[in-house]
């Protein structure tokens, strides 16, 4: 922890964000409110955005002063747990804030573990992917590739290399490290909430842990991820390594020149050898040749590198061209795994997993500095 001191838990606030879960709603809160006991007082904030299916009329049946309902429009599970945190740090006086799914994918009595693993953290994270953690055997190659690959991209590019499972939904974190981290940097309002809300606690100097959990699949009802929720989890997870990394920062602008180098020498080209497979392969080159000179003399000037130019040169042009077929196979695999997205989808979400290969490659291969 950050002071190096630890307390008991003895107050949580569950915050349950839900949009058409009349099917699980009474039941995940009557296993939640068994966790209250003589040592533990349990509080409850449904965060509903207006459900249809009337998810907040059964709340407001239930008639238990521990269960409240903060209701707004529908604008995404990120701004649900925005106007949730808002809310316990302003109206409420509890310990910890604890964040679970309503669908009973999490396990309220899971919960436990993670509470009392805050008596040596600030934040506890119910993970998939440490030893002893799981997920439901019904999930397909599909899903389980989408988890791992967003997983493992989250992790990179955010610079949340320890945590294994960085996409959890499931947490308990103190209430002064939730009110260190607060407001998030930037306010997000899809899934991507995850890892931007972890990526803000870890800056803050929170402490984290993981604790293995069984995740099952839903229950009842139908998931909410949509494809404008995976379209912001790759922008904005790109975006939090600009804002930490300055080296990223002038690599992600060379990048940018680059691609206005390609384009006007492609036209250029176009206009005199009029082929358009020629121009292009010509352009691309030339696009190379333009970044490789503009990382070597100010992306990476200040590394120490003993490896001749002309070295560097081949290896930045290695790099691209694998790159460029990484951006390719990542076309082809969302086209399998979408097919009913447009085109476009899957030639945006290609250039993210490219760009971090790139970055990596040539961060810790071309232009590796030779000090120890």
């Amino acid at each position: 922890m950050v002071d190096g001191k630890s307390s008991p838990i003895r107050s949580a606030c569950f915050v349950l964000p839900t949009y058409n879960e009349a099917q699980n709603i009474v039941a995940i809160i009557r296993q939640i409110l068994v966790l209250d006991h003589a040592n533990l007082t349990v509080q409850i904030l449904v965060v509903d955005d207006a459900s249809p299916d009337g998810t907040a009329d059964l709340v407001h049946a239930l008639n238990d002063e521990r269960v409240r309902v903060l209701s707004g429009q529908k604008r995404g599970l990120g701004s649900a747990y925005t106007r949730a945190f808002e809310y316990v740090l302003k109206h409420m006086s509890v310990d910890a804030v604890v964040q679970m799914d309503a669908d009973f994918s999490h396990a309220p009595m899971d919960a436990s573990r993670l509470l009392a693993q805050l008596a040596s953290t600030d934040v506890a994270i119910g993970s998939r992917y440490v030893a002893g953690g799981s997920v439901d055997p019904a999930w397909g190659l599909r899903r389980r590739l989408i988890s791992k690959v967003g997983n493992l991209f989250a992790r990179s590019v955010a610079g949340i290399y320890r945590v294994r499972d960085c996409t959890a939904g499931f947490k308990a974190i103190r209430v002064e490290a939730l009110r260190r981290a607060f407001p998030l940097r930037l306010r997000v309002q899809g899934y991507v909430f995850q890892v931007a809300s972890l990526h803000a606690l870890q800056i803050s100097g929170a402490s984290i842990a993981e604790v293995p959990i069984y995740f099952a699949d839903r229950a009842a009802g139908e998931t909410k991820l949509g494809r404008d929720d995976i379209i912001e989890f790759f922008v904005h997870v790109w975006w939090l390594r600009l804002l930490s990394r300055k080296t990223f920062i002038k690599f992600a602008l060379t990048g940018l020149t680059g691609v206005a180098v390609n384009l006007v020498s492609f036209q250029l080209l176009l206009s005199t050898l009029t082929n358009p497979y020629v121009s292009s392969a010509i352009a691309i080159e030339i696009s190379i040749v333009w970044n490789f000179m503009l990382n070597n003399f100010w992306t990476f000037r200040d590394r120490t590198m003993r490896t001749r130019k002309r070295v560097r040169g081949l290896k930045f042009n290695a790099v691209s061209l694998l790159t460029l077929v990484l951006s390719f196979s990542t076309f082809v695999l969302l086209r399998w795994f979408f097919p009913d997205h447009p085109a476009w989808f899957s030639q945006f979400i290609s250039i993210f997993p490219a760009a971090l290969a790139n970055y990596f490659a040539n961060s810790y291969w071309t232009f590796k500095s030779d000090q120890v």
